[in-house]
């Protein structure tokens, strides 16, 4: 005959059981949410004065110029690079970009801005700047301009007589030529400490402006030449800013 459990030794198995079955039942309890995690992402994008990129586009000498302008305008880390081609005789793409993969083509999500230009009679053009991607909530009005204007080479040549397209073949920045101009941005922010105080360690976003957060139509950046006609407020865009979105991530 089997003797009986002692009380001794019943005693911790019964504890034992008591503390699997509590800890079962908040395993179960906290099952549905096991696998889940929770953090905040942000839209970090940078604010760009459009009415200067308007004024740089009209006072720019050449492409080079323009993207050597915008650079000194836009107040984010990266560099915006520029292609520019004649459809045809009478209209002109402009393009900024980001070329995230170092090939100095224009892909369609690293579009910045796209400035579209027509000539529509004789002596008489018109232009319109519109935001890509991330920021195409922004389209200026659509500007004129014609011969006899105060206008840079860029814009002004195509009113000469026999003038012929330049761009049939695109040019675009090179990644040389990229390279150059973050050391002449980074000069000119040195050279200009007043209008890029240095980032705060607490800020999220990628900004060296007052106005930093969002490409918008604020006035944090200059032309790089001349004085500027403020025309990038009357177009349309929505307010920029720091986003928040929660996402969840499951293991």
């Amino acid at each position: 005959m089997k003797s009986p459990l002692s009380r001794v030794a019943v005693r911790p198995l019964v504890v034992a059981l008591s503390a699997a079955v509590a800890l079962g039942g908040v395993t179960g309890c906290e099952s549905g949410r096991s696998n889940e995690r929770w953090v905040v992402t942000e839209d970090t994008r940078v604010e760009i004065d459009w009415d200067a990129v308007n004024q740089a586009y009209r006072d720019a000498e050449g492409p080079e110029d323009f993207e050597k302008r915008v650079n000194e305008i836009y107040t984010g880390d990266e560099v915006i690079s520029i292609s520019v081609r004649d459809q045809d005789d009478k209209s002109q793409v402009v393009t900024g970009f980001f070329d995230k993969d170092g090939d100095g083509a224009a892909g369609e999500s690293e579009k910045v801005f796209t400035i579209k230009r027509d000539v529509v009679g004789e002596g008489a053009a018109q232009y319109q700047i519109a935001g890509a991607g991330a920021y195409s909530h922004y389209h200026s009005p659509m500007w004129d301009i014609a011969a006899g204007m105060m206008l840079g080479s860029f814009l002004s040549n195509m009113f000469m007589p026999g003038y012929r397209p330049m761009y049939m073949v695109p040019y675009s920045t090179s990644p040389a030529r990229a390279g150059a101009l973050a050391a002449h941005r980074d000069s000119y922010r040195a050279a200009n400490p007043s209008k890029f105080p240095a980032k705060s360690g607490a800020s999220s976003g990628r900004s060296y402006g007052s106005r930093g957060g969002a490409w918008g139509s604020g006035g944090s950046g200059r032309s790089g030449g001349g004085g500027g006609r403020r025309g990038g407020g009357f177009g349309i865009h929505s307010k920029g800013g720091t986003k928040r979105a929660r996402v969840m991530l499951r293991a």
